[in-house]
This record gives C-alpha cells, sequence and structure tokens, in this order.
C-alpha cells in the first residue's frame, strides 16, 4: 500500500507493495482508457429521462432502505484499511492517550466504524446514516459481523452468530431493543439516522466538537447538485484547523464502465438497477466543491489500482479519489 505520513499541512506519500501484490499508484493524472472503452464512453450520450430522475431522487432513502433490507451487513466488507490509509486519525493527538471524537457521515451498517472503534480504544464516534434500516443494524443484529471474531474472544461466547451477518428475522427497522448489537455501545458511539442534505447535524452534535470526519463512499451517491449541502453541513460541526477524509470513487473506475446504455443521468453520474445512484468524481470536481464552502485542501489525488481474480485470472482497473481537507483556523 501507499502509506501516509501526516504532518501539520501534508501527507507524505510512501509508495510499497500491495498486500495482494496488485499494481497501485496515487497522483493527480486520471487514468487513461482504452480505445474501446472511450468508444464505449462516447456513444453513451443518452441521459434517463427527467421524470424518472425526479422520482429517483424522491424515493433515494427508499432505495438504500430496500437496499439493506436485501443485502442486511453482507455487502460490504468491514474497512481495517482505515486507519492504515489515512493515518491521521492516529498523527492529529497531540499526545498518545489522547481522546478523539469522529464523525462517521454515512456510516452504513458500520464497516468502517466498528474496526475504528476495536482498533483505538480513545475514540468516541458519532456515526449517522440517510437510511433507517442501517442505523437499526448498527444498533442490533442477529449474527457475527464479517471479520469481527474479537467478539468472540471478549465476550467469550457466541454473541451475534456464527460466520457472518445475515439478514435478521425481525424487521431491522422495529428490531426488539434485547437484541443489541455487541459492538454497539453508547458509551463509545451515537448513532442516528440523517439527511445530510437537509437535517442539521447540530441537533445531535455540538458546534465545533469533531476532530476527524470521515466521508467514505457517501458522497458519491447524493445527486451533484445537494452535494455542497452535505459539505455545509460538516463544517459547523468540525473543530478549526481539523480535517474531513474523504475516498470515494473515482473517474473512469471500472464501475463506471460496467453501467448500460439507459442508466446514465448526467456528467459521471449514474443510476444502478435497485435505484440507488453513484457519481464519480474528477479531483478537479472535488477541490471546487470542498473549497467554495470554505475548505483548504490539504491532499487531492486518485488511487488507481488493479484488483486482481486469481481464479478467473481477471484484473479490474479501480480508480479511487483519496482526499483530505482542512476546515481553517480562526481569525485571531
Amino acid at each position: 500500500m501507499f502509506q501516509e505520513k501526516a504532518s501539520a499541512n501534508c501527507l507524505n506519500i510512501v509508495p510499497t507493495s500491495t498486500e495482494d501484490g496488485a499494481f497501485q499508484k496515487k497522483g493527480h493524472s486520471a487514468r487513461v482508457l482504452s480505445p474501446e472503452e472511450a468508444e464505449k464512453l462516447a456513444k453513451d450520450q443518452v441521459l434517463v429521462s427527467e421524470f424518472k430522475q425526479l422520482k429517483l431522487e424522491k424515493e433515494a432513502q427508499k432505495n438504500w432502505d430496500l437496499f439493506y433490507k436485501r443485502n442486511s451487513t453482507n455487502f460490504f466488507k468491514d474497512r481495517h484499511w482505515t486507519t492504515r490509509e489515512f493515518q491521521e486519525l492516529k498523527a492529529c493527538r497531540e499526545f498518545a492517550d489522547q481522546k478523539l471524537t469522529i464523525l462517521e457521515a454515512g456510516c452504513g451498517v458500520g464497516n468502517c466504524l466498528f474496526p475504528l472503534l476495536e482498533e483505538d480504544k480513545n475514540i468516541f464516534a458519532y456515526a449517522c446514516d440517510f437510511s433507517p434500516r442501517a442505523v437499526e443494524y448498527v444498533k442490533h443484529c442477529d449474527q457475527e459481523p464479517q471479520d469481527t471474531a474479537f467478539i468472540m474472544q471478549k465476550m467469550g461466547r457466541n454473541t451475534c452468530g456464527k460466520q457472518k451477518r445475515t439478514a435478521a428475522p425481525w424487521d431491522a427497522v422495529t428490531a426488539p431493543q434485547d437484541e443489541k448489537n455487541a459492538l454497539y455501545s453508547a458509551e463509545r458511539c451515537k448513532v442516528f439516522q440523517c439527511d445530510l442534505t437537509k437535517d442539521d447535524l447540530l441537533d445531535n452534535i455540538p458546534a465545533d466538537s469533531v476532530d476527524v470526519v470521515t466521508l467514505i463512499f457517501v458522497l458519491s451517491a447524493i445527486h451533484p447538485d445537494k452535494m455542497h449541502l452535505v459539505l455545509r453541513n460538516i463544517y459547523k460541526v468540525l473543530k478549526p484547523g481539523k480535517c474531513v477524509l474523504f475516498r470515494d470513487y473515482g473517474l473512469y473506475d471500472h464501475a463506471m464502465l460496467r453501467f448500460k446504455s439507459g442508466s446514465k443521468l448526467g456528467e459521471n453520474f449514474y443510476v444502478r438497477q435497485d435505484g440507488t445512484r453513484s457519481y464519480f468524481f474528477t479531483e478537479e470536481f472535488l477541490s471546487q466543491l470542498f473549497k467554495a464552502e470554505g475548505y483548504e485542501q490539504v491532499v487531492n489525488e486518485y488511487v488507481q489500482r488493479e484488483t486482481v481474480n486469481r481464479k478467473e485470472d481477471l484484473r479490474v482497473p479501480r480508480v479511487f479519489l483519496q482526499s483530505k481537507f482542512q476546515k481553517p483556523f480562526r481569525e485571531t
């Protein structure tokens, strides 16, 4: 992996090998398309009708709720790479045991939240998600989360099942209070439902109180015209001098190239078959988005890598945008 060494004003990028031996690089150049890929994108110019686009926007929460109903907590892998990729989570402390307050904006079912809480005992986390069902899955479960065998070691018994989290036998939105997720503790985190484009975070989080905000594969699911509202909302709870850590889909990622004709909503914006949407960021667009809301850019670059399927001998090009934006210190 490329490791990041945090300092006051920058991150130093140190190239190392990835865990699976796959090719990876970071930089400011977008991925170069093959002639076939360029031709495919050039031909795909027909946009989804305005009527359907308005319907998708209106039903955005319902579509994500249905997504979690279908997939429960099994769709995304737990993100243990977060502290490795974002050393800011450790380096921003003034002393080793300093307590950090973080906000995971768009927590899903806790795939990033729970590894962070397990790896760092001095973190208090606020976490929110658009989907009420996802929030309930964070608080309640009926089987063990993936990559959380440490529960078994600590509790000395089977707290949530055997191999991985699967669909609950009850409706997650009306989960009984006694079916608690063993990873969830109100002493270490506060989880709540929130539409970041319109619900004021100050209703749940004090102003200027958060040390680090993680915005990981969240902004891409929001209509580009509303993304600035999310950044404005986050700005209010972030401490001056502290940062938003961002990672999301980058321009020409493999997922973008897989969309079939009839899926395009706008420039770099697509809809999946289940009604959820995905935007693919350019470095320039993201930079302008944050700066327009008062943030200062620290790091903003593409991460290009190949995901390797050795069984099928496939190499899939992945492109992400990984960035760090800072809320300025107040003028004295």
